[in-house]
């Protein structure tokens, strides 16, 4: 079940990064926009963290496990 739900999250996580991402492309090709081109880059970068910390903190609770070594 948490493993579900905690992957959920991920996804959705995800989908946000990329949504932010494509914001800043808006901005950066309309070019007069009032809010900042950083402002979104910022989150993307945020949220791109906090994926890589709820990955490393998943796999030392054991909710996910990597693959084994292919050799």
């Amino acid at each position: 079940m948490v493993s579900l739900l905690f992957k959920s999250v991920l996804v959705l996580l995800l989908f946000f990064i990329v949504f932010n991402l494509g914001r800043a492309l808006y901005i950066m090709v309309k070019g007069d926009s009032q809010i900042p081109m950083s402002r979104y880059l910022g989150r993307r970068v945020a949220l791109s963290a906090l994926v890589v910390l709820l990955l490393l903190i998943a796999l030392a609770m054991g909710w996910i496990t990597p693959h084994h070594r292919p050799y």
